[in-house]
């Protein structure tokens, strides 16, 4: 397969990396394949990949972004942001410092990104309005921005699930504050870190189960067949692909097909996905068309993050 970049797992902890690499490059792969097909309907989609059976399953760039092949959007540059803000307030003694988190997506914002979302730059401009570090419960927060960027909590805070929870629904609520986000961003999170540590699929399936019981608004079997940025549509979808396809490709081109918010729902069935399978088993040719920063970038934040979490080897708490 493509050579990764070079980064050293902390001692025993090789598989671990692995799973959490995995996830991490396969966020950023889902984005940057489906950013292509980002808000097309299924069947624009098959037209436009006619000559190539009907499915897109190639990482060209274009799409509405006039994306080059292998950049990545909003998913991976915000989650990049987050895992900085994190990294910072480790070294600065501030772990998990909301200030820091709001700071690092006001510096995000001002870097004039390839895309920010609406709730996103709207939760960004009130902190930078009147320093308040979350809004108003509100029905318009209902987007999946919060969501689609706390990979980072999840590494960073393995073994400790009350630092989980709460640096979770604080980085969410900078910008989203709804119930249903906050439940997608733990939900998704606690399966994301019963992959990592190495849950079988029987074991996984039984965990998605038993939140879609809890939460009903998430149910996807029969998919209900919308794929949009409101959180509920993209949980729907990305349960649909990561439970019925067991192969890491399989599940993400099933998801970006569905069109609508593609790179979003691409780039969290690639986290799920790619932590199932580990950085190893990820397509060589998608990660050869991933651009060089970008691949370097995650691999090294993934690595941080994962040694910040590492030293108490403390036993994680499965969902």
């Amino acid at each position: 397969m493509t050579d990764l970049p070079t980064r050293r797992a902390p001692p025993g902890l090789g598989t671990l990396f692995d799973r959490a690499l995995g996830a991490y490059l396969g966020l950023a792969l889902g984005d940057a394949l489906g950013a292509t097909v980002e808000f097309m309907t299924p069947r624009e989609i098959a037209h436009a990949c006619a000559a190539r059976g009907g499915v897109h399953r190639d990482i060209v760039g274009g799409g509405w972004l006039k994306l080059a092949p292998g950049q990545v959007t909003d998913d991976t540059t915000m989650s990049l942001a987050l895992g900085d803000a994190l990294l910072r307030g480790h070294a600065l003694g501030r772990p998990g410092d909301t200030a820091l988190i709001a700071d690092a997506f006001v510096a995000w914002w001002r870097g004039k990104p390839v895309d920010c979302g609406n709730t996103c730059r709207r939760g960004i401009a009130r902190y930078l309005r009147d320093g308040s570090l979350q809004g108003e419960r509100s029905e318009a927060d209902g987007g999946n921005g919060a969501l689609m960027r706390n990979l980072p909590v999840v590494l960073a805070t393995l073994g400790d699930d009350a630092a989980f929870e709460r640096v979770s629904i604080a980085q969410a609520r900078v910008t989203h504050h709804h119930p249903h986000s906050d439940a997608a961003v733990l939900g998704i999170g606690r399966l994301l870190r019963a992959q990592i540590a190495g849950a079988d699929a029987a074991t996984m399936q039984g965990h998605v189960d038993a939140w879609v019981r809890e939460h009903p608004v998430f149910r996807h079997d029969p998919y209900p067949g919308r794929a949009s940025a409101y959180v509920v549509d993209t949980v729907q979808t990305v349960l649909h692909a990561y439970t019925r396809h067991a192969g890491f490709e399989d599940a993400v081109v099933a998801a970006v097909n569905r069109g609508e918010d593609a790179d979003t729902t691409g780039a969290l069935v690639g986290m799920l996905a790619g932590a199932r399978c580990g950085a190893r088993a990820l397509p060589p040719r998608w990660l050869s068309r991933l651009q060089r920063a970008t691949l370097q970038a995650v691999t090294d934040q993934a690595g941080a993050l994962l040694a910040l979490a590492t030293p108490a080897r403390a036993p994680m708490r499965t969902p």
